[in-house]
């Protein structure tokens, strides 16, 4: 059976063909060419098969890239009555507008990952995860409830525009090996500007770390590579040190993402052998609450951070695998970033009986810092692990006392050799008090590799006990000793519990935090 659709055409008067009163077409699944040398005054009639085929709908690719500090131009929303997260309130001239994304647009992939079915929350976090550029791919807003009207596999037409072959790339840190180096070197591809093969060392440390003989080079060290000649790309493995990290991908997978003029970017990534990871830590709280410190600390780079103080001994907190020292990211999925000491506090209390912490220690977060990605992109989650190992702790915790205690006492010898920042640490005291601590360690400072945390006891200075001292005659000691400092130090709760066990005493440093610090016990 066929149905016929009639195209009325005017006669043409110039070279720029105008198709003029259209009157109907229906089911043209054949282009009609118009042909001047068979005639143009009379209508044409197009034949056509009968057929209820819809079309299969289309994804877009939407590449947005933002300057620092400029926001992508659109909102995501999840609206009562309607499917999908929606983009919303694409601004004028914005980067959402010049990329392509319309107002309406259901959202299926984040950076190469399926969201249609992920909570707004987690798919919100993604976005603001990706730095300052990222890839969505979305349907328009007819297409979308096409599909799923007639049930469509979204994730499908998702894996469909990709096509076969493309592999996520891998992020992979590279340690150097005493005897093979970095077992790595690249060579340029033969007539394509910024690009690069990779070279192995069978077994060497790059293989180690996950890189693939014959992979493509994409980003080293947080530098895109695609701008750079051989010869500068040498000159930055010669400044790497002992370690790098770099983006690679596999050739065919490479040869993919260009087809589609989609970037490769380290948010995609699956991560290998990276040194620091971030933890989300779940706890229910005690009677005592959930047994550690939030301190609000400023960093000798000047960044001031919310960092995790004194885990009580059997506490949620202990329990959960927290640790002294380490920075706090997030709260129950949200950033904490611009979020100040107090909100924070009014957060955990008003999360109930359980919260979910994510934290990372400073040197991951300096880690992250220098290759310019979220310490929150490759995160762990030790809620498993630690479920195991809580059973362990309890065991331990129903040791005797004198065991107990035995342990708390144990003070740590910390040799110290003057560098480039000199010592790498401050000292702190109680305003008219004797009794020092350790109030900042500098990142890759001399203390830091001798193993100062910030608020260890200082109880001897080369060998002299300084317990009942005034800061500036402990002063004094160090300077007397000139290159080389030797430091006996214990922690702050540990000193304080060895005290009371002996005789109680006021403690040495808390009327110093409560007048410095911000801190709340939770």
């Amino acid at each position: 059976m066929y149905r016929y659709g009639i195209l009325l055409l005017k006669p043409f008067t110039s070279c720029d063909f105008c198709f003029q009163g259209l009157v109907e077409i229906i089911g043209l699944t054949e282009k009609f060419t118009f042909n001047p040398k068979e005639g143009i005054d009379n209508p044409v009639m197009v034949i056509t098969e009968d057929t209820d085929s819809v079309p299969t709908p289309s994804p877009r690719l939407c590449v947005l890239k933002r300057e620092e500090g400029e926001s992508y131009g659109f909102r995501l929303r999840v609206e009562r009555g309607r499917q999908g997260h929606i983009i919303r309130n694409v601004e004028l001239g914005g980067v959402a507008r010049c990329s392509g994304l319309q107002d309406g647009d259901r959202l299926l992939e984040v950076n190469n990952c399926f969201v249609d079915d992920v909570p707004h929350p987690e798919v919100a976090r993604k976005i603001k995860l990706s730095g300052n550029q990222l890839c969505l791919l979305v349907l328009d807003v007819e297409a979308y409830e096409q599909a799923m009207s007639q049930g469509q596999d979204l994730q499908g037409l998702a894996k469909a525009h990709k096509g076969k072959g493309c592999k996520p790339p891998r992020l992979c840190h590279i340690i150097r090996d005493p005897v093979s180096g970095l077992g790595i070197n690249f060579t340029p591809v033969e007539g394509e500007k910024g690009r690069f093969s990779v070279n192995l060392v069978t077994g060497g440390a790059a293989e180690k770390a996950g890189v693939c003989k014959g992979d493509r080079l994409v980003w080293m060290n947080g530098a895109t590579v695609s701008d750079l000649s051989h010869s500068a790309l040498s000159r930055m493995m010669k400044k790497c040190g002992n370690h790098i990290t770099i983006l690679v991908t596999d050739s065919e997978s490479e040869k993919n993402y260009m087809r589609q003029k989609m970037p490769i970017l380290p948010t995609m990534a699956v991560p290998h052998n990276l040194p620091y990871r971030a933890r989300k830590l779940h706890m229910v709280s005690g009677p005592e609450g959930y047994g550690f410190l939030l301190q609000l600390e400023k960093a000798p780079s000047g960044r001031t951070s919310h960092v995790l103080r004194e885990m009580d001994r059997g506490s949620p907190a202990e329990r959960a695998g927290m640790q002294d020292g380490e920075i706090l990211l997030e709260i129950n999925g949200e950033s904490v970033e611009t979020l100040t000491h107090e909100e924070i506090v009014d957060r955990v209390r008003k999360s109930g009986q359980k919260v979910s912490l994510t934290s990372i220690t400073p040197q991951g977060l300096e880690f992250y810092t220098q290759l310019g990605l979220s310490p929150l992109l490759f995160c762990e989650d030790d809620a498993a692990e630690k479920e195991k190992e809580s059973c362990v702790r309890a065991t331990e915790a129903e040791e005797s006392a004198q065991k107990e205690m035995d342990g708390l006492r144990k003070a740590r010898l910390c040799s110290l050799q003057k560098g480039p920042l000199g010592f790498g640490f401050n000292l702190g005291c109680v305003p008219q008090s004797p009794g020092t601590f350790i109030s900042q360690v500098a990142f890759g400072g001399s203390g830091q590799s001798a193993g100062l945390l910030v608020s260890d006891v200082v109880m001897e200075v080369n060998g002299q006990n300084v317990e009942e001292k005034y800061l500036e005659d402990v002063i004094m000691l160090v300077k007397e000793g000139g290159c080389f400092l030797s430091l006996l130090v214990m922690d702050k709760t540990s000193y304080n519990k060895m005290k009371q066990a002996n005789a109680p005493t006021r403690d040495a440093t808390d009327s110093e935090e409560e007048e410095n610090c911000e801190i709340s016990s939770l």
